[in-house]
């Protein structure tokens, strides 16, 4: 009997130390050096770790999976579709200009950067005695002219020979003849500009023998006609139209320019399958220049109430079915992802034409669409 109660006697002590050691703080733990009490204390902490990790595991399973993403709402819009490709910026009024007899340039009346009108004359050749020679014939003619006027009046008289009549007549024809010859040749020394433009360039000075030659005597451009010529494919040629707009950029000055299609050709290259086309470009500023590369942007396709969203949020599925995100159930801040097929048209700017699938105020997802599912929360 005595040994059961002191058993008992053993066991209520234990129990209370343990209960103190529970208890306990861990400062107080460490200052007695309790070791037992520490590891009761750390074995009792990571039990309640453990319960609540497995307590958020469960709530984290429960929770649906959501996405923070951007959004915009589709509208009607004008889509137009570009053929660019690369030409070159021209004139058909860019000539070198020659002399048409050889001779002396006796004088020069321009210099490089000098605006011409068309007919002015620009310089002279040493005429080698023509002008003396002329002014010699038109004094023979009015001679014969006189002779002739006088055998006239004396034949419709009827006085006089026939014959010396016609004699008269046929010199004075003759005559009348090599001084327009003789003016004709005359002219020739005068060089005149064939077009209004811009001397932009002088090969040569007053003084020198000059004929004609792969340099010329000068160089006179009209900057205010220029054009982009290119070649196109052989497949647009049902789709372009004198009149065609085109967008005109000349990536040495930055800039664009409004043209339009002024010729299309009527000949395919049978080696590259391709017809010319040149697109009119105004120049206000002057700025043009032949040989620039221009970039060409034609409309070739026009959808004046289509529904167009950004290239990039069209995705394939593993059938090759193209689908885009639109957003169900919003209200403002929330809403459900859903997947809709598409089918689309063509593509130009970053954009593409939608033929079926959405419709004006759909709302679709455009940023955050390859980590987002179907059904999926969405936040935006």
């Amino acid at each position: 009997m005595k040994k059961i109660l002191t058993l008992l006697t053993v066991s209520i002590i234990l129990f209370s130390c343990g209960n103190k050691e529970n208890n306990a703080s861990i400062e107080d733990l460490v200052k007695t050096k309790n070791v037992n009490g520490l590891q009761a204390k750390r074995d009792a902490l990571q039990a309640d770790l453990t319960q609540i990790d497995a307590a958020l595991a469960r709530l984290n399973s429960q929770k649906k999976p959501e996405a923070l993403v951007s959004t915009i709402t589709v509208k009607n819009a004008i889509f137009n579709h570009y053929l660019e490709i690369q030409g070159s910026v021209a004139t058909k009024e860019n000539i070198l200009v020659q002399p048409e007899i050889p001779g002396t340039l006796v004088a020069l009346n321009v210099k490089a950067g000098q605006r011409v009108t068309k007919g002015q004359i620009l310089g002279r050749v040493d005429d080698g005695g023509s002008s003396e020679q002329v002014a010699s014939l038109e004094t023979q003619f009015q001679l014969a002219k006189t002779t002739f006027d006088r055998q006239k009046n004396l034949w419709d008289q009827k006085i006089g020979s026939e014959i010396q009549y016609l004699q008269a007549r046929t010199q004075m024809i003759s005559l009348q003849k090599s001084v327009a010859q003789a003016k004709a040749q005359l002219s020739k020394t005068l060089i005149h500009a064939p077009f209004s433009g811009t001397i932009d360039e002088v090969f040569v000075e007053r003084g020198e023998v000059v004929a004609a030659s792969q340099e010329g005597l000068m160089r006179i451009v009209n900057l205010s006609n220029m054009f982009v010529a290119t070649t196109v494919p052989e497949t647009y040629i049902g789709k372009l139209k004198v009149g065609t707009e085109v967008e005109v950029f000349l990536t040495s000055l930055n800039k664009t320019y409004k043209g339009k299609v002024r010729q299309v050709g009527n000949f395919i290259n049978p080696n590259n399958r391709s017809f010319g086309i040149e697109v009119s470009v105004p120049n206000p500023d002057n700025l043009l220049r032949p040989n620039q590369v221009a970039q060409l942007k034609i409309v070739d396709y026009i959808n004046k109430n289509a529904i167009v969203v950004p290239t990039n949020v069209i995705q394939q599925d593993g059938e090759k079915n193209k689908f885009v995100y639109i957003v169900e159930n919003s209200n403002g801040k929330t809403g459900t992802a859903k997947k809709v097929l598409v089918t689309i048209g063509q593509s130009s700017d970053n954009v593409t034409e939608i033929l079926s699938g959405l419709s004006a105020d759909d709302m679709i997802v455009t940023e955050g669409v390859n980590t987002i599912s179907n059904g999926m929360k969405l936040n935006f």
